[in-house]
């Protein structure tokens, strides 16, 4: 069986099948939020972030939302595999009470998230020479920190219904806002597809754009007013986000897109809605390493980590469980070392799915 696949677009494939798997085709690397799922990630993040990556010499563009951009987070630390190693071992073992409240799944994420960090993580990201890191949140437009939950709820439920007419009506009700420390010289300055504003990020508020990033509506408190950004308040970056649709194609090299499954899903809304896909375009140049399908199928449950594992699993289960997928993610980075080191073989590069 093998462990992991290849999906691409057209004009990555024919780099990939040109040149082989090295890290001097990428420009950019990217996180797609997802909760627990990315737990399947984390050997492929080990070994990305201590070995692929390690002796970078030119400039590389992370972009991440929630989990995801906890993990391109950590690739910008002094240590990146002790970040991610931090983060998976914290994570994995979070403990609440039988029904917590958004304010302490927040309230412990954001002592989770500063363990992972350290006292220094912050201004490591800031003054990295090299990653240039990206985080997505949403500003509710209408909403701020005392608002609350009924018409939070009311807001949420009428952009989700609109939105399956078009994703453009996200921007009646939220802002997408990036969170970079190279705002002039970010690809992704410039969006259009929803409205979209670029803020500054610093070493005050990369926490807090962090701990907005992750903070799905009423699993989690949403941040208010960050620092350098508009009054507000800021929620999961997975609201426009969730698995992204942007026009990576406009880079010079190539996308590399660790995820957890081959399709993506434009934003959190689309989830459900089968005939919302993301651009083939946009996926031209994007290289997506992902568990196969026969992977998958041979986890515990067989299925990905989710946040219903919270609910559905006792604490002892739960951890037994997410550590056991932990372990088993490694075996991707083994074949990806293999693919590296040893050329592709006759392993077939599937097309992206869930593309129009």
């Amino acid at each position: 069986m093998s462990a992991l696949a290849i999906h691409a677009g057209e004009r990555a494939k024919a780099r990939l099948l040109d040149e082989g798997l090295h890290e001097d085709l990428f420009d950019a690397l990217i996180g797609a939020s997802g909760g627990p799922k990315w737990f399947v990630l984390y050997g492929m993040d080990r070994f990305l972030f201590g070995e692929f990556f390690r002796n970078r010499q030119r400039p590389l563009q992370t972009l991440g939302s929630s989990a995801g951009a906890w993990r391109m987070c950590c690739l910008a630390t002094a240590d990146p595999v002790a970040a991610i190693d931090r983060l998976a071992e914290l994570y994995s073992h979070e403990s609440y009470s039988e029904r917590p409240t958004a304010a302490e799944v927040s309230r412990q994420a954001r002592e989770m998230l500063a363990k992972v960090l350290g006292p220094e993580g912050a201004q490591e990201i800031i003054d990295h020479p090299l990653i240039n890191t990206h985080i997505i949140t949403d500003r509710a437009r209408h909403l701020h920190g005392d608002s609350g939950k009924a018409k939070q709820a009311v807001e949420l439920a009428t952009a989700a219904a609109l939105n399956i007419f078009s994703r453009k009506t996200l921007s009646w009700f939220f802002e997408r806002t990036v969170f970079t420390r190279t705002v002039e010289e970010s690809p992704w300055r410039s969006l259009s597809d929803i409205r979209t504003h670029s803020v500054p990020l610093t070493a005050t508020n990369l926490f807090d754009a962090m701990i907005a990033s992750g903070s799905i509506p009423f699993v989690l408190e949403g941040v208010s007013d960050i620092e350098e950004a508009k009054p507000g308040l800021y929620w999961d970056g997975g609201i426009s986000d969730y698995h992204f649709d942007l026009p990576f194609n406009e880079l010079n090299g190539l996308v590399l897109y660790p995820h957890f499954q081959s399709s993506v899903v434009p934003g959190w809304f689309d989830k459900k809605l089968p005939w919302r896909r993301a651009s083939a375009k946009h996926y031209s140049n994007v290289v997506i390493i992902c568990p196969s399908e026969e992977f998958v199928a041979a986890l515990p449950g067989g299925k990905l980590s989710d946040r219903s594992d919270f609910n559905r699993l006792q604490y002892d289960d739960r951890v037994a469980v997410f550590t056991s997928v932990l372990e088993r993610s490694k075996l991707l980075a083994d074949e990806l070392r293999d693919i590296i080191e040893n050329g592709l073989g006759d392993r077939a590069i599937q097309p992206i799915g869930n593309l129009r």
